[in-house]
């Protein structure tokens, strides 16, 4: 049973903005950023402004800016990726507004590795049919991408509020009867995570950029923040999470040992790209005869050979391959500083030495159903980012389509409540929040180990029933008297999560992009559809999932 509310001590202060941003990265910072000139914007952050998804990403942006490449080609390759899941429409409309966007970051201020001339570096990652994707500091990209948002959205007068959960998402009624978002409620926390005070934020608009799910699983290149708190905000308040069984797990991700948990670090893809090649540890290639673009193909087909060479053991090793990118040499401490330490510390010198790599969670391509303006099915409501399903990523996200969606969007919403909000309604206080029962969050490690060793990169329907037994425990023993602070919210928040995401992946019987089925291997035409994840009934203190199928669309 899910609780359809989080427990929080009662509000004592008010605040009231025109804009509330729930997220600090990219997407919620573009938005910001977007609508300051003409509205009152307040960006809320559970932690410090730079501590979200946006700085650990090392590969870059992807647009069409090399005269040889095509907005075409780049739609193609997006469309692939997706493997039919894809709204045509909304890829067509990213990828052409991908390359202002980037002109965009660079009036604000963003260094982009240079190029011949007075051309920006481009490089190419998986997937990808040209060299599109632009990078910062060789594998720097997202940090400078964050620090250009950052220093932007504080020189324009964007309030940030850090270390304050956002709780709950408060709704009311407009004049037509229709129910609307009307704020949020906020805690303050100490350094510690416990609350300090509680408020409630009145908004014309909330705008959800609170990232992605990662940190459901065991082993994540995902940062400690990113606890799926806005998509269980979001179906707490009635709205449906759409291909959320769609996490993309980064095929390498650097392997420090059987026992390592939490965050680990990314070796990007832009390896790849500039010539390294995996082996197993019998010396054999991986992608050999696997894809047409081998080391290079889209990321869940990749994650796919690597495990299942973990599973063949080759030359007895059974949980990491080895990526080789000796080639670059000399040149891949220039190129790669970042991957370069992260490699060096555990004593790998990766310009001389095979890297150990491993698959580990990465990127959630569904999420909350949004359109590319960030406009939700419900009004005031808008989302932008990882936290969304905008029909971009489909079933796989292509390489470094992420950040592009995120500033492309997420500056889409800004302009537009820079030019109009929705009209302000009274929120409504849930009366049944004072009795929710919360997770435990000892028991975390429990639902994370059950999504790792059960709803991996392959799984089935057995392997599906025991993480749905395993997260059932954890939901059934939440308590009215465990404390409400930062850590039980994120617990039951990721346990909410990652009960929606085991339910779409057990009903979805198919392989398809970094959804694979060990017992359904195929593409089925007749699932060329989205899942739908919602809670059945919002009126009771816990509730169940339900699960639709809809027809594809925005």
């Amino acid at each position: 049973m899910i609780p359809t509310s989080l427990r929080a001590p009662a509000p004592s202060w008010e605040r009231t903005v025109d804009v509330v941003v729930l997220g600090s990265g990219a997407a919620g910072l573009s938005a910001a950023l977007a609508v300051r000139p003409v509205r009152s914007v307040l960006v809320v952050t559970k932690d410090v402004l730079s501590a979200g998804s946006t700085r650990w990403a090392q590969g870059g942006l992807a647009a069409v800016l090399h005269p040889e490449d095509s907005l075409e080609e780049h739609t193609q390759d997006t469309l692939t990726a997706g493997v039919g899941l894809c709204e045509e429409s909304v890829v067509r409309r990213l990828v052409s507004e991908a390359p202002r966007s980037i002109h965009y970051l660079m009036r604000l201020g963003a260094a982009f590795d240079p190029g011949d001339g007075d051309q920006i570096a481009l490089t190419r990652e998986g997937g990808h049919s040209r060299e599109r994707i632009v990078h910062s500091g060789g594998d720097r990209s997202g940090a400078e991408v964050q620090r250009t948002l950052d220093e932007s959205a504080v020189r324009a007068g964007v309030e940030v509020l850090e270390r304050a959960f956002a709780v709950e998402l408060l709704t009311g009624w407009g004049p037509d009867g229709v129910r609307q978002a009307a704020g949020v409620l906020v805690a303050e926390l100490d350094a510690d995570g416990e609350p300090v005070s509680v408020g409630v934020i009145r908004a014309n608009a909330v705008v959800l950029a609170s990232g992605g799910y990662g940190q459901v699983f065991a082993s994540t290149s995902n940062p400690p923040a990113v606890t799926g708190d806005g998509l269980a905000m979001a179906v707490r308040a009635g709205l449906p999470l759409t291909d959320i069984e769609f996490m993309q797990f980064h095929p390498t991700v650097l392997w420090t040992g059987a026992d390592a948990r939490g965050q680990q670090a990314l070796i990007s893809e832009a390896v790849r790209g500039e010539g390294a090649v995996l082996f197993d540890a019998a010396g054999e290639r991986v992608m050999a005869g696997v894809h047409p673009l081998e080391d290079l193909a889209p990321r869940d087909v990749v994650a796919a050979a690597i495990t299942e060479a973990m599973a063949r053991g080759a030359g007895g090793v059974h949980d990491h391959v080895y990526l080789d990118a000796t080639s670059i040499g000399e040149r891949f401490a220039e190129r790669f500083p970042s991957i370069t330490e992260s490699c060096l510390a555990i004593g790998v010198d990766p310009a001389t030495a095979r890297i150990p790599v491993a698959p580990a969670s990465h990127y959630a391509c569904g999420g909350v159903r949004a359109h590319l303006d960030g406009s939700t099915s419900l009004r005031g409501l808008y989302a932008v980012g990882e936290v969304t399903r905008t029909g971009v990523h489909g079933a796989n996200r292509l390489a470094s389509n992420s950040l592009t969606e995120g500033v492309v969007s997420g500056t889409r919403v800004g302009r537009d409540l820079a030019w109009e909000l929705p009209e302000r309604v009274e929120p409504e206080l849930d009366s049944s929040a004072g009795v929710s029962p919360l997770v435990d969050p000892v028991r975390l490690v429990e639902v994370r180990m059950a999504m790792s060793r059960y709803t991996g990169v392959l799984r089935n329907a057995q392997s599906l029933a025991h993480a749905e037994s395993a997260i059932a425990a954890v939901l059934t023993a939440a308590s009215g008297d465990i404390v409400a602070n930062r850590a039980s919210w994120e617990a039951t928040n990721l346990a909410t999560v990652s009960a929606a995401m085991v339910a779409a992946a057990t009903a979805r019987t198919e392989s398809r992009g970094c959804h694979r089925r060990s017992d359904h291997p195929d593409t089925s035409d007749s699932w060329r559809h989205n899942l739908d994840v919602t809670l059945r009934d919002l009126t009771e203190v816990t509730s169940t999932l339900a699960i639709a199928h809809v027809p594809l669309g925005p």
